[in-house]
């Protein structure tokens, strides 16, 4: 997101306490909303956002006749803390500006989505929750923190807790942000260049399939070579972000973990065992990320959980949107879960 869009609103929660401790004095969840809300508030969808991403990231979803149709739904978008729209290091004041930027939780993301659901819209329940990759993240712990309010859930590219394997890329990319010389604890400016160009190369080669630069299927992108895609493709994606806000939300990927549920213990199986929303778990064939063997392992735990796999190349990057094929695949998919009956 190199550009920062202007088209949202912003809810102000004030005193809104965190789970790691202390309070964001406000807290401000910015979001944006698509079509209109019935008059018995029947009709509402939840689209959370992704790392590094903003409510304009899914719109090939949002519309007149598109999956999430705006004809028949109202669309509601919440942006992720941390992303610079909502409460975040770049946007908020001392003694909570920057570095000092307290961590954040999953839960603390659906708290404050609730709080605008249903306290300021009054929605009682969400006809769907859908989300990619850290959409996908707070997709399950909607389901599992309010399982009376969310009708259907569909997780895709995504998790219901981080894996190891998935905390060690996040270690590689903090690692790859912190190692830059004019880092200085995050005390001296908001971007860091070398350490965003070295944190574009590392997501480079996490972000598609092997099978996708074997193929070179770049050039479906309009890129000639592969030098061109990863200055061309790559380094934009993060060009002019914060490198704290990066790192905030890292933070909250790395510790995602529905098991952490109040109620839960610590139990994964226990907290997907509580959700009763009609879920479909959509993980991407070839995802470094978020393999399938994941989303199959923890839809076998959720009562009447469904897999369904991207099949193709295109690996982690399946869900946003760029291929036509993966579009008809999850669109057909999104609108088949809307059709069928709500809640197992």
């Amino acid at each position: 997101m190199s550009t920062t869009p202007s088209d949202h609103s912003v809810l102000e929660l004030p005193g809104f306490p965190l789970e790691t401790g202390g309070a964001l004095a406000p807290a401000r969840l910015a979001y944006q909303t698509h079509g209109e809300l019935a008059s018995d508030k029947s009709n509402a969808i939840l689209l959370p956002t992704w790392f590094a991403g903003d409510h304009t990231s899914h719109e090939w979803l949002i519309g007149p006749g598109r999956p999430l149709d705006t004809d028949r739904y109202f669309v509601i978008v919440p942006n992720l803390f941390g992303n610079g729209l909502s409460s975040s290091p770049s946007n908020t004041p001392a003694p909570q500006a920057g570095a000092d930027f307290p961590h954040i939780t999953m839960r603390d993301n659906v708290r404050a989505q609730h709080a605008l659901v249903h306290g300021h819209f009054g929605i009682e329940r969400l006809e769907l929750v859908i989300g990619c990759s850290m959409g996908a993240q707070q997709t399950y712990q909607w389901a599992v923190s309010y399982p009376d309010m969310v009708a259907r859930a569909l997780p895709f590219c995504g998790s219901s807790k981080t894996a190891p394997h998935n905390a060690v890329f996040i270690e590689g990319l903090r690692a790859v942000l912190t190692a830059d010389p004019e880092w200085r604890q995050g005390r001296r400016a908001p971007g860091y260049a070398a350490g965003l160009r070295a944190f574009a190369r590392v997501y480079a080669g996490w972000g598609f399939s092997q099978a996708f630069y074997w193929n070179e299927r770049y050039r479906t992108l309009g890129f000639d070579s592969l030098d061109d895609f990863l200055v061309g493709f790559w380094e934009p994606n993060f060009a002019g972000q914060d490198t704290n806000d990066l790192l905030a939300m890292l933070w909250t990927w790395q510790h995602a973990d529905v098991g952490a549920t109040e109620g839960a213990g610590g139990d994964v199986v226990k907290a997907l065992g509580t959700i009763t929303a009609r879920t479909l778990a959509m993980p991407a064939q070839k995802d470094l990320y978020f393999p399938p063997e994941d989303e199959a392992w923890a839809s076998g735990h959720i009562p009447g959980g469904d897999v369904r796999v991207i099949p193709g190349e295109w690996g982690h990057l399946t869900g946003a949107g760029a291929n036509p094929d993966d579009v008809e695949f999850i669109g057909r998919a999104v609108r088949e879960l809307l059709a069928s009956p709500g809640e197992n």
